[in-house]
Order: structure tokens, then C-alpha cells, then sequence
């Protein structure tokens, strides 16, 4: 299997490319879905959907920024660094980004939040599942050679389809943090971190695979990232579930 054409249609000369699509479709459906859960966390829809107004771009924004910092030496101009379209967004820039932009927000609305993270981030494996998939039509996001069945070709080479691997993982969290979220939740936080800990599980093992790392000296910067949400996750779960109990009757919505 080899990568697609990765543009799916032009506009005016304009390339409009499978990536943007994509990303763009799973934050559509986290966002439709963040709003349609609202009522299970005794939050209104506007609010939520205010949020993610803020979140997204700032947090596409911060994708961008992170993958560019890690990458100076490859961009000559403005122009090349704030292109987004061929590619080059890092999901923890995202992430850092859009969390501090939730935080931001509940500040202003005087939401708990922790509750609005929980919500939110519920959907964001749905997101990613989704987007990944743009990493393949881009020929990217890929890991070394193999020899196993399910690999696909990129220039000429058979690689581990790392962008699948996660894309599977993501989709499975996905189900679970939706199931957990809505049945199992008992305190403010525990969604958001049982996120923190899965998901950093499966990209610190998956990133031992990929060939286009981010690097922090000698260190894959994914996995030393990972490592650290870990620990944080496991500490926030510990921490949330002995101070931020949901009240029975929001249990019960």
C-alpha cells in the first residue's frame, strides 16, 4: 500500500489537501459531540461551544508554534513556518495550548475546570483517530522498515504505519474515555486524567517506531513528554478522586 495523492481538490489554483480536511472533520465531530455531552456534566452547550471557539485555533496555533520551535533550522521565512497546509503540527503543542486556553476560560465563565476538560477531552481521541489519517495522505508521521503485511510504501521503502497504529489506539480510547466519562466518573478529573495516561502510553511506545521525532538532545521529545504526562495523570487521578467528588445529582443527569 502507498500513500494517496495528497490533494483532494482545487479551488481557484488554490490546493485544498486531504490533511486540512482531515484535521478539520475531527475537530467538527469533537466539538459537536463536546456539545451534545454537555448535559452530563451539568454545563450549558453555549459555554462549551464557546470554549471550543477559543481552544481550537489556539490550540492549532500552538501545534504549529511547538512543531516550528523544534524544527527552526528547516524553515528560511514567515511565510514557510506559518503554512500548516503541507503539514507540521504537533499534537502536544496542541494540547498544552488548548488546556491552558480551557483553564483561561472557566476562569472567565467561573466553570469548574476540570469538569469542562473532562468533557472536552473525552472527545479529542476522535479527533485525533480522524486527523492522523492526514499524516498518511501527506507520506508522513511514519516508522522504520518492515517487512510485516499491513506496512505501506514511502519513498520506495516498506515502513511501520505508525499514523495507523495510533489511529486505532485513538479510536479504542476514544470508546472507553466516552463509556468511562458517562458511567464510571466520579470525580472532576478523572476523564481527563486517564487521557493523560493512555494515550501518552501508547505514543511513548509508538514513537519508539517513527523516524520523524521531534528531539530534546539525544531524547525523543513525544516520549519524555509521555513519560512526564504519566506521572501526572496518575497523580491527578489520585489527587481529584480524594478532593473533587461530583455532587449525586449531576451524577444522575
Amino acid at each position: 500500500m502507498t500513500h494517496p495523492n495528497p490533494i483532494a481538490f482545487e479551488i481557484a489554483g488554490i490546493e485544498i489537501r486531504w490533511y486540512g480536511i482531515l484535521i478539520a472533520l475531527g475537530m467538527l465531530l469533537a466539538v459537536l459531540l463536546s456539545c451534545k455531552r454537555s448535559y452530563y456534566h451539568g454545563l450549558k452547550d453555549e459555554d462549551v461551544l464557546d470554549a471550543c471557539l477559543w481552544i481550537l485555533p489556539i490550540g492549532v496555533i500552538g501545534a504549529r508554534v511547538y512543531y516550528v520551535l523544534f524544527n527552526l533550522k528547516y524553515y528560511d521565512s514567515l511565510a514557510e513556518a506559518v503554512n500548516i497546509r503541507a503539514g507540521g503540527l504537533a499534537i502536544h503543542g496542541g494540547l498544552i495550548f488548548g488546556i491552558f486556553t480551557a483553564i483561561a476560560v472557566c476562569k472567565y465563565k467561573k466553570i469548574q475546570p476540570l469538569n469542562l476538560l473532562d468533557l472536552i477531552i473525552s472527545t479529542v481521541p476522535l479527533a485525533q483517530a480522524i486527523g492522523r489519517w492526514g499524516n498518511f495522505f501527506n507520506g508522513e508521521a511514519h516508522g522504520g522498515p518492515t517487512d510485516l503485511p499491513w506496512g505501506i510504501m514511502v519513498d520506495g521503502e516498506m515502513v511501520h504505519p505508525t499514523f495507523l497504529y495510533e489511529s486505532i489506539w485513538c479510536l479504542l480510547l476514544f470508546i472507553g474515555l466516552s463509556y468511562f466519562d458517562k458511567k464510571k466518573r466520579k470525580a472532576h478529573g478523572q476523564t481527563f486524567a486517564l487521557y493523560c495516561i493512555f494515550y501518552s502510553i501508547e505514543r511513548f511506545l509508538v514513537e519508539a517506531l517513527r523516524t520523524d521525532s521531534l528531539m530534546i538532545g539525544p531524547f525523543k521529545q513525544a516520549q519524555v513528554i509521555s513519560l512526564c504526562a504519566i506521572v501526572f495523570g496518575i497523580a491527578l487521578y489520585k489527587y481529584s478522586s480524594k478532593h473533587f467528588h461530583i455532587a449525586e445529582k449531576k451524577l444522575e443527569a
